[in-house]
């Protein structure tokens, strides 16, 4: 076994440049799991921790080693890796044996209920299956392929939700037709008509529920789809319109990713992490071609720069297993979905690895400049992307998202703005503003405790240059949200009526508390402002109304997704039942395009008048008009 450091740390180094760089990160991801399923005493299990799920124990861990199958497919894809690792290959080999075996006491369950995770799990022995066809299926007895085929066909006959499940269900059913046991083309062909109706435009379609539009379209919507093309080298009618809506999903979705290689963290799932990835390694493997402006060259960058940019961040444990997390471990934000080892999704991305030596992707020059558009307005998403200046930062400003199937919907989905720098917070409680961590959101309550905001929007708007939205967080209190991004600064004005007593609370960007030097509270003369710089950017706000009061807090730790400890700027206040209009300014500024020449801050002066927004800096002047207002 080759050395590895404490927390995986060799693997923040590597360059990714090449094939055996690609395959030494798999490897430094594998290898760590791989030693914990050698000493499981079950075969086809993968413990690795014992927090739980909306599923059984049992099922977490089954869910663990199939999720191993994503990594280890493409990894076994090549027959010379076979004979590396043949201690890797005996041991899933057996687990997938035993595991649909209704005669060992390792079975994975001829029981399968409705709903049931083990049909997702499908989809990742499914890949396996395809990836490793010749040295595995081809090698198996009637009986052995049989068993497995009869196990998955379970999916068959249980109730699967209209949701990116049906993927799975296709992914499945396309592998049964092909193994000549029964056809289940029909099936297939269903659920793709189901699908079909969830398409909305720009390669993005809504995940079952039509306000809810988030990083599952990438890497489930399309990914699964363009890998079915991809494994099955299909070119039906319905395998060409995949591949022209993931065409058409190139220049929309390459906006969500910065120039360091960070994607724009958003809605649920986020414990996925790389396989933000995920969509851009199916296109190389299925070989869509290529979008007017982009190349090969592109789409290999938005890759590789993107799985650079996670290795860099601290998610291995001291042995170099993936926990539940992001940019570091964190239960606060999980999903009910989320089992212990349920991040090992995130090995999907490597299918681009069962590529061939010879494949234009390895051939081809990663691009050196990286795409972007300054401003991108994403209908189908609902969303106002922006990009900083140099394209280190994406801010994406949204309205009339809604999700309420998942914990923490509200602050996954329905703040103002979400940040690939600065990230979001999920709250850890209600009842103390330090416990919300409300960045990036208006809170309100009937007293000092027990606050909220926005869950669910009565109405909503996106334009060319800002976003609009209506919230009643009660009966007699209505708040019209009007949020226009100026790069790295933007405004945001609400407007109140209220029949009752209701104190804010409203945050600008999360900065990470580590202690540094460089980290400290940036002094102004300007009235009611408070600014913070740290080792990531400027955070801060200035507040137009003396109602509210603007202070640096200090939420509850583990509450933003990237810093375990951050500091927010916040403005707060109480005000009695009546009409409002609040203007504030909030700044979150990764590339200090805020200071001058001399590091001095300058800030912007904004004036409302008539519904139209005058926002000033420096020689320049932008006039937004509000048609809601």
């Amino acid at each position: 076994m080759s050395y590895r450091k404490l927390f995986n740390e060799q693997i923040k180094d590597n360059p990714l440049r090449t094939k055996a760089d690609v395959k030494a990160a798999l490897e430094d991801i594998l290898e760590p799991a791989m030693n914990v399923l050698a000493q499981q005493k079950r075969a086809g299990r993968f413990r690795m921790s014992d927090s739980g799920a909306v599923y059984l124990q049992d099922k977490t861990e089954i869910e663990g080693f199939m999720r191993l199958l994503w990594g280890l497919g493409p990894f076994f894809s090549d027959e010379r890796r076979v004979y590396e690792k043949p201690e890797w290959f005996e041991m899933v080999s057996k687990g997938i044996l035993e595991g649909t075996n209704p005669e060992s006491p390792d079975y994975f369950g001829g029981d399968l209920g409705d709903y049931d995770q083990l049909f997702v799990e499908m989809g990742a022995l499914t890949a396996y299956l395809y990836e490793t066809k010749d040295y595995f299926w081809d090698h198996l007895s009637e009986v052995q392929q049989k068993r497995i085929v009869d196990w998955m066909d379970q999916v068959n006959y249980k109730v699967v939700p209209k949701t990116n499940w049906l993927f799975f269900r296709a992914m499945v059913n396309q592998f049964i037709t092909d193994s000549g046991y029964y056809d289940r083309s029909k099936q297939v062909d269903d659920d793709y008509a189901i699908t079909n109706t969830h398409y909305l435009d720009h390669g993005w379609s809504y995940d079952g529920y039509e306000n809810q539009i988030d990083n599952y379209i990438p890497f489930a919507y399309q990914f699964f789809t363009i890998l079915t093309v991809g494994l099955t080298k299909s070119t039906s009618k319905q395998a060409e319109l995949l591949k022209e809506r993931a065409k058409a999903f190139v220049p929309s979705y390459a906006n969500w990713f910065a120039a360091d290689g960070a994607a724009l963290p958003y809605g649920r799932s986020l414990d996925y992490r790389f396989a933000q990835a995920a969509f851009w390694a199916a296109y190389s493997y299925a070989h869509v071609d290529m979008p007017e402006g982009y190349t090969m060259g592109d789409i290999k960058h938005l890759l590789l720069n993107n799985l650079r940019w996670w290795f860099k961040q601290n998610i291995f444990t001291t042995d170099g297993l993936i926990p539940i997390g992001y940019s570091y471990p964190n239960m606060n934000f999980a999903e009910g979905y989320n089992g212990p080892a349920s991040a090992y999704w995130a090995l999907k991305t490597f299918i681009f690895f069962a590529l061939p030596d010879d494949d234009e992707f390895w051939q081809a020059k990663e691009s050196d400049d990286f795409k972007f558009e300054k401003s991108k307005l994403q209908p189908e998403p609902r969303m106002l992307v922006e990009h900083s200046k140099n394209g280190l930062e994406v801010q994406a400003f949204t309205a009339g998202q809604h999700s309420h199937e998942h914990a923490h919907g509200e602050a996954k989905y329905e703040k103002y703005v979400y940040s690939t720098t600065f990230g979001f917070s999920t709250p850890k409680g209600s009842v103390l503003l330090k416990q919300g961590a409300f960045d990036n959101t208006l809170a309100v309550s009937e007293s000092e405790n027990f606050w909220q905001t926005a869950f669910k929007y009565e109405d909503y708007a996106e334009h060319e240059d800002y976003v609009y939205s209506d919230w009643k967080p009660y009966d007699d209190v209505e708040i019209k949200n009007f949020v226009i991004p100026h790069m790295p600064w933007h405004v945001r004005v609400h407007k109140i009526h209220t029949g009752r007593t209701l104190h804010l609370a409203e945050g600008s960007f999360s900065g990470p508390e580590a202690g540094l030097p460089e980290q400290q509270e940036i002094k102004t003369d300007v009235p009611n402002s408070v600014f913070y710089k740290t080792e990531v950017g400027i955070t801060g706000i200035v507040g137009y109304s003396e109602k509210l009061t603007a202070e640096l807090s200090t939420p509850e730790p583990n509450t933003n997704i990237y810093f375990p400890k951050t500091r927010i700027p916040l403005q707060s206040g109480v005000v009695d039942p009546g009409d409002y209009v609040f203007v504030s300014l909030y700044l979150g500024d990764r590339e200090l395009e805020s200071l001058d020449e001399n590091g001095t801050l300058i800030i912007p002066t904004v004036e409302l008048a008539d519904g139209k927004v005058t926002f000033k800096v420096s020689d320049q002047e932008f006039i937004t008009e509000l048609a809601e207002f």
